[in-house]
């Protein structure tokens, strides 16, 4: 269902948005229902939840999404530093910039939307049933509130791939490395560090010492074939999707959804406004996700307890 070997974000949007089915007819389709005693009849019968989740989600925590107005880094927004170019042309203000964003989420905690969808994937899981998280995050909020079953798409803060063995892990150092400490703050008339490249994050494996980059999928880069692959089976498995605090105008995850309700299967979106999506699933409750989350995935009267 999803191609695989996508580059990700805006530059093939249209080539992306050609590739999703939608049922004929979709235009004239009713609005989406906010009947949540219907969504939760679904919901109690439904053996593999995918549940789809955006900044949105994250934005109840207090972390800063560096989007639309107002979202700048100094005077650069997201997409100007977080590419290849830029770390080659400048790796210590790009580490800068990961650094600030890293120390920031180490002072946030899940909300009641993270920690509901935990819940829920374990209390469902002593019943045979599956939930399953893809998100676009890359802050680990969903994995400190207890959710196991993650497909992070878009990598992690707290993840360094070395650019010159490819080696790859789990990094939660503060800071990151000496010479980073102090360094990062956004405000725009902070002038650059200037490290030099030699003092930077570096790979540990013995006899590497190559320079580290955080393992995140930049603008431009294609995302790992092994989690498209596993997001493949579980929207392709699933019988209930759930699309939270997302605004489906991020490719290639913006087609997950609308490819899952074209082929029957009832989706429900949680999120303070609509989005281009929003007229081909069947449920939408609009709200903060902290608010209506929780209500939606408590557990139903049917369960056993």
């Amino acid at each position: 269902m999803i191609v695989r070997q996508l580059t990700c974000r805006a530059a093939l949007n249209a080539h992306l948005f050609a590739q999703v089915r939608f049922p004929t007819g979709h235009r004239d389709m009713a609005r989406p229902s906010s009947d949540l005693a219907a969504f939760r009849k679904m919901f109690s019968k439904a053996n593999n939840i995918a549940i789809i989740t955006g900044a949105g989600v994250s934005a109840e925590s207090g972390v800063p999404t560096f989007r639309g107005a107002g979202g700048y880094w100094r005077k650069w927004q997201a997409q100007d530093l977080a590419t290849p170019e830029a770390f080659s042309r400048n790796p210590s203000r790009v580490w800068e910039f990961y650094h600030y964003r890293r120390e920031v989420m180490l002072t946030k905690n899940p909300n009641p939307a993270h920690l509901s969808i935990a819940e829920c994937e374990e209390r469902l899981s002593k019943q045979g049933r599956n939930v399953t998280v893809i998100t676009q995050n890359i802050d680990e909020l969903h994995r400190r509130a207890g959710s196991k079953n993650i497909l992070e798409i878009h990598g992690s803060l707290f993840r360094t791939r070395c650019i010159s063995c490819g080696h790859e892990e789990s990094n939660y150092n503060s800071p990151i490395c000496a010479a980073l400490e102090g360094k990062g703050a956004p405000d725009p008339n902070t002038h650059d560090a200037q490290i030099p490249v030699q003092q930077l994050p570096r790979c540990e494996l013995k006899g590497c010492h190559g320079l580290l980059r955080p393992a995140v999928v930049w603008f431009g880069e294609t995302l790992d074939a092994d989690i498209l692959t596993n997001a493949e089976k579980v929207l392709d498995s699933c019988d209930l999707c759930l699309v939270v605090g997302t605004s489906s105008v991020v490719y290639p995850a913006a087609m997950f959804a609308p490819q899952v309700a074209a082929r029957g299967v009832p989706v429900a979106e949680f999120n303070m406004e609509d989005t281009p999506a929003t007229m081909r699933f069947k449920f939408h409750f609009h709200g903060p996700c902290g608010t209506t989350l929780p209500a939606a995935l408590a557990p139903h009267e049917s369960e056993q307890q």
